[in-house]
């Protein structure tokens, strides 16, 4: 298993870097404690990963993981959705045993 990006998610980031002007930064996805659920997804852009990261490439769009979080994100989905209600990246987590409403935290079924 691995960390997998939509189509949808791609083109967002790249457009996010374009407009930003970041040329090769790196994707970082990551968890930490809290939220409603117990665990909260990060999602930032670094200059490089740390020496021990996961790396993962899709197409322009180079995302990186540290060794820690993988344990949670293993098997994950990053997608991006935008309609009426909602705009932003939405994870897709079969380890997870719950997730919040808002889809921002989640606690693992581990």
């Amino acid at each position: 298993m691995a960390v997998e990006l939509t189509q949808a998610a791609i083109d967002r980031i790249g457009w996010i870097k374009d407009k930003e002007n970041w040329g090769e930064r790196w994707l970082r996805l990551a968890v930490r404690g809290g939220g409603c659920s117990g665990f909260s997804y990060v999602v930032d852009f670094v200059d490089e990963p740390e020496d021990k990261d996961k790396h993962f490439k899709f197409g322009d769009v180079d995302v990186c993981v540290d060794l820690k979080s993988y344990l949670f994100l293993n098997g994950i989905t990053l997608d991006f959705e935008s309609d009426l209600i909602h705009t932003g990246f939405k994870f897709i987590n079969p380890s997870a045993e719950t997730t919040c409403s808002c889809g921002e935290s989640f606690s693992p079924s581990m």
